[in-house]
């Protein structure tokens, strides 16, 4: 039986978007599963872990962080603007689209319009807070349902607050933060030890005669 990755994820984070290929590579080469968590990052989270949204941070934190942005993305050959004409944006109802697509296609185009989303605000400079974009990154996938029908159900909203209030209860503070068997990997710059992690859980396995 294959292990399950829960995906803690703010679907405008610049560190979502330069680690979501890698991971999905990893997902794939080590046969493990997702499970896509979309959180309220900004609103809720770092409030309740002591975050702050990018605006809000110092002058010294700021410019590092683009300093930072600019490396990674010339380190990882992946195309990035680090100040997009849309963010900061508010990316709830693109949160819970991933949540309403993962429930009714499963994860695997979850993942996909998930990379759309971050490409649409990091490569594309597209508004993602715009229901028409997003409709448009849907027909991409080849998904043709109604955003506001998709989007408007108690129980996407319910799920968005339950992911949220799971994700502060374990300890996660930041986006992307990737949990396997209850251990935090926070951030795509940790993919390396979340790789190393699987492996060795697949040895284990081996050793144990149960694979």
């Amino acid at each position: 039986m294959s292990v399950t990755i829960d995906y803690y994820l703010a679907p405008a984070s610049p560190w979502t978007y330069l680690g979501h290929r890698r991971f999905s590579r990893i997902l794939n080469d080590r046969g493990a599963q997702v499970r896509l968590v979309p959180v309220d990052l900004g609103g809720k989270i770092f409030p309740a872990t002591g975050g702050l949204p990018v605006g809000q941070r110092s002058a010294q934190r700021q410019a590092y962080r683009l300093l930072e942005l600019k490396r990674f993305s010339q380190h990882l050959k992946i195309p990035l603007n680090i100040k997009p004409k849309f963010f900061p944006v508010d990316a709830d109802l693109a949160a819970k689209l991933i949540i309403a697509i993962q429930a009714k296609e499963g994860p695997n185009v979850a993942m996909q319009l998930l990379e759309t989303i971050l490409t649409s605000v990091w490569a594309e400079e597209q508004n993602i807070a715009d229901p028409q974009q997003l409709g448009t990154l849907l027909l991409k996938l080849g998904v043709h349902d109604n955003i506001k029908e998709l989007t408007c159900h108690e129980w996407v909203q319910e799920e968005y607050d339950q992911n949220t209030n799971e994700a502060i209860e374990l300890g996660v503070f930041g986006s992307p933060s990737y949990v396997l068997r209850g251990e935090i990997f926070w951030g795509q710059d940790r993919l390396d030890f979340l790789d190393m992690s699987l492996a060795d859980g697949i040895l284990n396995k081996i050793d144990k005669g149960t694979i």
